[in-house]
């Protein structure tokens, strides 16, 4: 309800403002005799009340009473046809109100209504009227009680105001008006502003602890209970709460009674009524702000509740069989049906979750801070699978935020530029998730930090694979349908061989492995070296008069170091490079799934050839040495550091007369061998994915246990 805001008010002596800051909201008055004095007129028999349906008519009277303007009002130029427009919208109210709701209670409101005009006329102090008011109600309940006090109050002061509005134009309001004395109220409405202002707070203040006190009744008793805090503290205040609300109606009731008939010099000097309007006003706002406390309290022991019965229907739906695969869908992305929860990123084209029924769908899990170079290559592969029709599965992402700390305009700018870049459904906004199911996919499934890939088969919405991711990077759209026994199927027929190491990820190279001509993969951060080596391998391969082409890969996790090699490199015409960098992290990105796909299989390093070498290209990556890789067809490859590399070819002339017998991979892998000691210093990072690290790694190149350690890194680069 929308009113005038109060004049300017009589300052409080210092002292009085000291007391007023100092006390506390149930205090003094407050204490426990009082307390018990407001608690023995509470007797309820059972009866029920629909308080909001009386308090909507009673604020529709307050908004109405007090108009725009106190002038327009006691002149009569308040907007009528306004005032008839606002009297249909009450049509539909007042209909339900005379079908029965105020049956019954018209005779009390009567009563209320009248104790209230016989003390304040009889000059009775309020706590005494307050408490026969309350003794009056002693059968309702404490919401109601206030409620129907204040329907009693609002006949009175809709009366006067309905009086005072049509003054100046209604013969028989201007007759009433004149055994009212409103007259002397048109005369002096200047002098009267500053109080009528303080009455309008006043009832604004009653109106906002009214509100409060209902809210208590409205809260689920499935999730929160009266017996058990933090209800039970909260309602603990409300008989306070309720006995100074109705002692503040009484007070501006007796407001309004003392203005009839009383003459200017009376008006003037009686402006310490409209202090104590303002302090009954403080003194609601605090309970009001207390209440307000307390009920934020019970509403977040409410969600707490309701995220455990979520996360629970979660745990029960994917161990229990179900008929498709839609409870499933619903429950992770958005169970209600009022509205479009998924939204394509690049087009903005909403959808409802019904296009995910009989759908294999992959859950796209991540949070804001997933790199473009995810998104990119994964679109390459969605784009791709859309034109061919026996790829029937949707990507659906969900951004994994905990908005339990508030959503600040900066995160709001980094969804929406990560969503613009999907071509897949993404949910429509962070804020329709579920807290749940943000904590289920971080216990369940053991999200962390890095992108995962859950696959949810079509039938039931089980989970067919925890983490797809892997074996998308590794095998791209030929993973469909994305489920452990296909990733199994896919490693059943692979083999270390360069094709897998690769995968065309680059022009040159397929056409290179094509021809048959030898490829030499190299990384590393020292320009010196790699000057120094391609070099050599250049001098070596036109002396054994093969045809050797060269790669330069960069390392993993320094994009700009590797730009400006690429640079060096291309400029000094070493060699190729792999120039887009999204390329480089691909690469080294698919030698690093192949190890966590098998490892979600319970391969183990000691048994499995390919976890062997995988490991050895990331011990390299890990490093700071170079490193080579050369190879001729699928299966002859020879790779080593910086130190073993260097020696090997400058030691050409001792392994020629081989490499012409053996051929040169092999006599090459020979004589690495041969140049192998037992002194060495390997280096593996693998990133924190929760659930995914092993307890023990072997070294690929003695095989006994690394030793384990910690890295925080931050890296902008």
């Amino acid at each position: 309800m929308e009113m005038v805001p109060a004049a300017a008010r009589v300052r409080p002596t210092h002292q009085q403002a000291m007391t007023r800051r100092e006390r506390p909201v149930f205090s003094m008055s407050d204490d426990h005799a009082m307390s018990k004095k407001i608690l023995d007129t509470h007797n309820p028999d059972g009866r029920d009340v629909d308080v909001n349906i009386i308090l909507h008519i009673v604020e529709e009277i307050f908004e109405h009473s007090y108009p725009a303007g106190i002038h327009a009002a006691l002149h009569g130029t308040h907007d009528h046809h306004e005032a008839n427009i606002e009297a249909l919208k009450l049509e539909e109210k007042t209909s339900l109100a005379f079908n029965g709701i105020l049956e019954g209670l018209a005779y009390v409101i009567h009563k209320v209504s009248s104790e209230l005009t016989c003390k304040c006329s009889g000059g009775s102090d309020t706590h005494s009227t307050t408490m026969s008011i309350l003794a009056m109600l002693s059968g309702y309940q404490w919401d109601a009680k206030l409620v129907l006090s204040l329907a009693a109050f609002a006949i009175t002061y809709g009366e006067f105001w309905l009086v005072a509005q049509m003054f100046a134009s209604h013969p028989l309001a201007k007759s009433v008006a004149l055994l009212k004395q409103l007259p002397n109220i048109t005369e002096h409405h200047g002098s009267l502003r500053s109080r009528f202002d303080a009455i309008n707070e006043l009832i604004k203040a009653v109106l906002e602890v009214t509100k409060r006190i209902i809210e208590f009744k409205k809260l689920p008793s499935q999730y929160i209970s009266e017996d058990q805090p933090p209800l039970s503290v909260a309602i603990t205040h409300i008989p306070t709460a309720v006995y100074w609300t109705i002692k503040s109606i009484v007070a501006c009731a007796s407001q309004l009674t003392t203005l009839l008939g009383m003459s200017y010099e009376m008006i003037v000097a009686t402006t310490a009524d409209t202090w104590e309007m303002s302090s009954s006003t403080h003194k609601l706002r605090n309970i009001s702000d207390h209440l307000r406390a307390e009920l934020d309290r019970c509403y977040q022991h409410i969600k707490e509740k309701m995220h455990v019965e979520y996360y629970q229907m979660l745990v029960h739906l994917f161990e229990t069989t179900q008929f498709d695969n839609m409870k499933i869908n619903r429950a992770m992305i958005y169970i209600k049906d009022d509205l479009l929860p998924l939204e394509i990123g690049t087009t903005h084209t909403r959808a409802n979750i019904e296009v995910l029924r009989r759908k294999t769908v992959l859950l796209l899990l991540s949070d804001l801070d997933a790199s473009p170079e995810e998104i990119l290559v994964l679109s390459q592969f969605y784009i791709d699978s859309r034109s061919r029709p026996e790829f029937q599965y949707e990507i659906v992402w969900l951004p994994i935020v905990d908005r339990s700390k508030g959503w600040s305009e900066e995160q709001e700018h980094k969804f929406k530029d990560l969503q613009a870049l999907m071509p897949w459904y993404t949910l429509h906004h962070p804020s329709l998730l579920e807290p749940a199911i943000v904590k289920f996919v971080k216990e369940r499934w053991h999200f962390s930090k890095k992108m995962m890939l859950v696959t949810l088969d079509p039938q039931q919405g089980k989970v067919a694979c925890p983490n797809a991711i892997h074996m998308a990077w590794i095998w791209g759209n030929l993973a469909y349908p994305f489920t452990i026994s296909k990733q199994e199927a896919l490693w059943s027929v692979e083999s270390w061989r360069l094709e897998l190491v690769v995968d065309g990820i680059d022009q040159n190279l397929i056409e290179w492995m094509t021809t048959g001509k030898f490829i030499c993969l190299y990384g590393g951060e020292d320009i010196e070296w790699i000057r120094s080596f391609t070099k050599s391998a250049r001098s070596v391969a036109q002396r054994a008069g093969i045809d050797l082409q060269m790669m330069y890969v960069g390392k993993s996790n320094n994009t700009e170091r590797v730009r400006r090699i690429n640079s060096m490199i291309t400029a000094e015409n070493l060699s190729y490079c792999l120039m887009d960098l999204t390329s480089v992290w691909y690469f080294w990105t698919r030698i690093e799934s192949m190890l966590y796909s098998k490892m979600q299989l319970g391969k183990t390093i000691q048994e499995d050839k390919i976890m062997q070498e995988v490991l050895t290209m990331l011990s390299f990556d890990g490093s700071d040495q170079g490193w080579a890789l050369i190879s001729r067809g699928s299966f002859e490859m020879a790779r080593g550091k910086s130190q073993i590399i260097t020696k090997t070819l400058d030691d050409y002339t001792v392994w020629e007369e081989d490499a012409r017998e053996k051929g040169f991979v092999p006599a090459l892998i020979d004589y690495f061998l041969q140049l192998h000691t037992p002194q060495h210093c390997n280096r593996l990072i693998l990133p924190g994915l929760d659930g995914d690290i092993p307890e023990m790694i072997v070294c690929a190149e003695c095989g006994r246990s690394m030793e384990r350690f910690f890295m925080y890194r931050c890296c902008t680069d």
